[in-house]
């Protein structure tokens, strides 16, 4: 069974993000950029999957200009097989970004496509739903674990996700759409040895043209503002003067 793996290029989470002096976007000027962790999660439990047997092949994807090829050849690293760049001059919004994923799987053909269930720059948390609904696959959003079994043109793949109650399981007939949670695995890191390895695997550069999608802009950005600064906080010497900060001040009680 092959697996497609949806990854993302993101500003490093260890960063703080600034945002322009005309407030119109964020500052990326000399910025560290990394694989988005939820993605990274969903390259690691498909790695694992064809450690166990389970897949032949592991594919990567990104959509993105030609920077996102440093994590794509880091998906490489990890474990994946070969990379797919979808070249486009920014990152479109969600709605492109599953029309463009679903001619990809629609070509490709995998058994089960992994995506991170949001990035962790816009959080929108759409692109693996919106991909499902354009495929007609099923779909488990906010893996917790994931176990596949059967064959895969008969499978299916078992979801544990993550909800508000406890834990909720579904089944999935193969082929599926599979998002992953934070709790799903914790990814490996890449050894020098593969890193160099991964120089030589295959990377295919398509354009939004080759796969017949005319890219539409649905939202308009209007402006960027960091988050208001946090007041400081003070200290108390007793119950009492908490008490009447609480409720006089605060006004929480």
């Amino acid at each position: 069974m092959k697996i497609l793996v949806s990854v993302k290029r993101v500003i490093d989470y260890n960063v703080k993000v600034r945002v322009k002096a005309d407030n119109t976007d964020v500052d990326l000027s000399n910025v560290k950029m990394a694989l988005n962790p939820f993605c990274e999660i969903a390259v690691e439990e498909a790695i694992r999957l064809k450690e166990a047997g389970v897949a032949s092949e592991v594919v990567v994807v990104s959509v993105g200009p030609k920077a996102v090829q440093e994590q794509l050849r880091t998906a490489l690293a990890l474990g994946a097989d070969r990379a797919i760049q979808i070249d486009t001059d920014t990152m479109p919004e969600p709605l492109n970004v599953a029309k463009l994923l679903a001619k990809v799987v629609e070509a490709e053909q995998p058994g089960l496509v992994i995506l991170g269930k949001q990035s962790i720059d816009s959080d929108n948390n759409q692109t693996g739903q919106m991909l499902a609904a354009l495929t007609g696959r099923p779909q488990g959003t906010f893996a917790y674990a994931l176990k596949v079994e059967g064959a895969p043109d008969n499978g299916k793949a078992v979801v544990t996700r993550e909800v508000d109650g406890g834990l909720r399981t579904l089944s999935l007939e193969l082929p599926a759409i599979v998002t992953t949670d934070l709790r799903l695995n914790e990814p490996r890191y890449a050894k020098l040895s593969d890193i160099m390895k991964a120089k030589k695997k295959p990377l295919e550069v398509k354009t939004p043209a080759d796969l017949g999608v005319e890219l539409k802009q649905h939202i308009e950005l209007l402006q960027v503002e960091a988050p208001a600064a946090r007041q400081a906080g003070i200290k108390v010497n007793s119950v009492d003067a908490l008490v009447d900060k609480l409720k006089n001040e605060a006004k929480v009680i």
